[in-house]
């Protein structure tokens, strides 16, 4: 075990170095002039030199990369253009906003997407499974901004039961955790009765029926923790996903997150903030798919990592 979670973590030095070349490379290929936005637009052209040279973007593209990247390993990712703060800092303030989101909505997909796809799968073809399975469809087709204006426009303006924006209090949490919940609870109702049905089927189920084993044993003790593997992965994609994508969301319900720090730096073109922001979430859906491996071997015992 521990062998492969060293080698997992070196493995993802070669990928943060291509996640940063890439980014680093299609900020500086979108149109515009960052030193022309942070000088304003009634700046004169020598005020605008004056800024590149302070901003270093004279340098050739690979002398700024190799600056960003040889401060990036020291744990220094640069000054915001914008603010002048250390990009640590101004991604620090949003950070715990967008993990708790992620988390929270995660948790409730998890809850709600377990329990209605092993009901599904234990009914398999009655009423109740095919309601659940449209309602799943449903989950999975709808849009999250689209949800979440509902949502506000109902349950926050109507009926006034909960905040219609922030974050902090758990008026304000609910609905924006309900937005990004549901989505998640439909693709695990549906991996989850997938994967119960198969795992229903195999012969050590059959065998602990005939040995007079209850049923609620059976189908929790014995098949869903069988079951899980496939869902544990559809969890893990599914919260490394919410870490970086939760810009719309955030967007929706003004959420102070990452995601809304990264889109207010791509419109001032804040190479350092967005450069930051993705390669820390990078990482942290790196550790999350190692997780997800380290709980497989808790779920099977015969996968050998190593």
């Amino acid at each position: 075990m521990f062998k492969f979670i060293i080698r997992r973590l070196l493995q993802t030095i070669p990928v943060l170095i291509g996640v940063s070349i890439i980014v680093f490379s299609l900020m500086h290929l979108v149109p515009g002039d960052a030193a022309q936005v942070i000088a304003g637009e009634s700046a004169s052209p020598e005020q605008v030199e004056q800024m590149r040279e302070r901003l270093g973007l004279n340098d050739p593209y690979p002398v700024q990369y190799f600056n960003f990247i040889s401060n990036a390993v020291q744990g220094d990712l640069g000054s915001s253009i914008r603010s002048g703060r250390p990009v640590i800092n101004e991604i620090g303030a949003r950070f715990w906003t967008t993990v708790e989101l992620a988390i929270y909505s995660t948790i409730l997909s998890v809850f709600i997407g377990l329990i209605a796809g092993v009901i599904s799968a234990t009914r398999q073809n009655s009423l109740t499974d095919v309601g659940i399975m449209i309602v799943a469809l449903f989950g999975l087709s709808m849009p999250n901004f689209w949800l979440g204006l509902m949502l506000i426009k109902w349950l926050a303006v109507d009926y006034g039961l909960f905040s219609p924006s922030g974050w902090g209090t758990f008026q304000q949490m609910v609905l924006p955790v309900v937005t990004l919940g549901t989505s998640g609870a439909a693709i695990v109702a549906r991996m989850t009765r997938s994967s119960m049905l198969e795992v229903i089927g195999q012969d050590y189920i059959r065998t602990a029926r005939a040995k007079g084993v209850r049923e609620r044993v059976v189908t929790y003790r014995h098949a869903l923790k069988n079951a899980l593997i496939p869902v544990v992965t559809v969890v893990g994609l599914s919260f490394g996903t919410l870490l970086g994508g939760t810009i719309i969301v955030e967007q929706v319900f003004a959420i102070n997150g990452m995601g809304r720090l990264m889109v207010d730096a791509i419109r001032s073109r804040d190479f350092p903030i967005v450069q930051g922001t993705v390669l820390i979430v990078s990482l942290l859906f790196v550790l999350v798919n190692l997780m997800v491996d380290i709980t497989y071997r808790l779920l099977n015992k015969r996968i050998d990592l190593d």
